[in-house]
């Protein structure tokens, strides 16, 4: 090892330091660190095995459908066994696709998802081993952004499998992916904004502790809610997994996929789901702090490993979304998909995030109450006429695309060639009208009796 190593590392936990709240983090030692790194691994490889087990079972009883129910007590070992046949089947690579991208396209899409676990607080300080540790594989000055950074990074992945399969289908999906994601992570990165002006902090823990007295999805309602719906579309999920739609591009990107590097997609889009859900939780819902009716009558709610629980119960709750949007909503176009982002979601973002700008800039300097009502009052007022104007305009939309399919279909009533595929006419000798048989090019001797020269007839019925 190099002699420079523990003074490197010294100087990386001196700046940790630095950053108000870093104190704990740096100072573990190794065996610490690597089960904590360990405990990830297993509790996100756990999730995606219950997660896909929970999609086909809530779904099933939404949808008044059995669910899983073969392999294992209450098919618990469903999950397990669709891992295995995966593993087990072969691995077919086709032939002319670039190998080096088509094998490493699948890691770089789920290796992200990974890294980014490492910064999600899951608990306080706690004694583990005798060794004060906080939940926490680790934090940094701005491990907000490396939430944004691993999941830009991650679509990567889908992007190269799509271009390295040469395959017009998978193609098309990566290059869905990419759009979708380039569109709805900004929407994503903006809702983050109001938190870390509210928060004053780009770390994780520093988010957590600043929501002590109100979770800041009550408190920035409108990014919260942004953020959930960015959230699915980030992770290609229903009613937004037009990345592989299967009525319309087979597989997309996974197309020419198959036996361990389709698993790799597999995994790396549930752990996706579990890192975006365990962002919310930390970002909008407190983290591991307990809701308030309970600290109101429990002080030590917050305090050892209770908190663990309070953490899991409000991931879970944010996973059922997954699945509850899934099991209810259809697919949509991908037009609607990119208007959605791009002309709803990111306007109101950036409307909302002035808005919440310039109301902690008057209460930072002292303005007077009556001011800051009103510049609230003015952004409202800003808000709602942009929400009418919207209104209307998709209202003009909608009965123009509605008359030009009403006269569509009265020109298709008038004439059936109108406007669609060519109808042949129905005076064609294929039409019921008898057609004579081609002649064969060998003629054999005509049976007795016949004379040469006689054809069958075939009708067209």
């Amino acid at each position: 090892m190099p002699t420079g190593w523990p003074a490197a590392a010294a100087g990386t936990a001196q700046a940790a330091a630095g950053e108000p709240g870093l104190e704990a983090f740096g100072g573990d030692p190794w065996w610490i660190t690597l089960i904590k790194a360990l405990v990830i691994f297993v509790f996100l490889m756990v999730c995606v095995l219950m997660m896909i087990m929970a999609d086909r079972k809530v779904m099933g009883r939404m949808q008044q459908r059995h669910g899983p129910n073969r392999f294992g007590p209450l098919g618990l070992l469903q999950s397990l066994a669709d891992g295995v046949k995966l593993s087990l089947k072969e691995d077919v690579i086709p032939r002319n696709v670039d190998r080096l991208v088509y094998i490493a396209a699948p890691m770089i899409a789920a290796v992200p998802a990974f890294i980014a676990f490492s910064i999600i607080p899951v608990g306080p300080e706690v004694n583990m081993f005798g060794v004060t540790t906080p939940l926490q594989l680790t934090d940094l000055p701005i491990a907000a952004l490396l939430v944004l950074a691993t999941a830009a990074v991650g679509v990567y992945g889908i992007v190269l499998g799509g271009w390295a399969s040469q395959s017009p289908y998978a193609l098309l999906g990566g290059l869905r992916a990419s759009a979708q994601v380039i569109s709805y992570e900004i929407a994503m990165g903006l809702s983050f904004v109001a938190v870390f002006m509210f928060s004053g902090t780009l770390t994780t823990s520093g988010i957590v502790e600043a929501q002590q007295s109100l979770w800041f999805a009550v408190l920035l309602l409108p990014s919260f809610l942004i953020y959930l719906v960015t959230m699915v579309g980030e992770t290609n999920r229903l009613p937004f997994d037009l990345a592989e739609g299967e009525g319309e591009i087979v597989g997309g990107f996974m197309t020419e996929y198959g036996s361990m590097k389709f698993t790799m997609f597999f995994l790396a889009e549930y752990v996706n789901m579990v890192t975006v859900a365990a962002v919310s939780v930390t970002f909008f819902l407190g983290g591991w702090l307990a809701p308030p009716p309970i600290t109101a009558f429990w002080p030590g709610a917050n305090e050892g490993w209770w908190p663990v629980l309070w953490w899991l119960l409000k991931f879970l709750a944010v996973m059922f979304l997954f699945i509850w949007v899934r099991g209810s909503v259809p697919r949509i176009r991908y037009d609607q998909l990119m208007q959605l982002g791009w002309k709803l979601l990111i306007p109101v973002q950036l409307v909302w995030i002035t808005a919440v700008a310039v109301l902690r800039l008057m209460v930072n300097e002292g303005a007077p109450l009556g001011a800051t009502a009103g510049a609230g009052a003015a952004f409202a007022l800003v808000s709602i006429a942009a929400f009418a104007g919207y209104a209307r305009s998709a209202r003009r939309s909608r009965a123009a695309e509605e008359a030009r399919r009403a006269e569509e279909a009265r020109r298709i009533h008038a004439d059936p060639a109108a406007g669609g595929f060519p109808v042949p006419p129905q005076s064609a000798p294929h039409y019921g009208s008898s057609v004579p048989a081609e002649p064969p090019r060998n003629p054999a001797p005509a049976p007795a009796g016949e004379k040469r020269g006689e054809r069958e007839e075939v009708t067209g019925a």
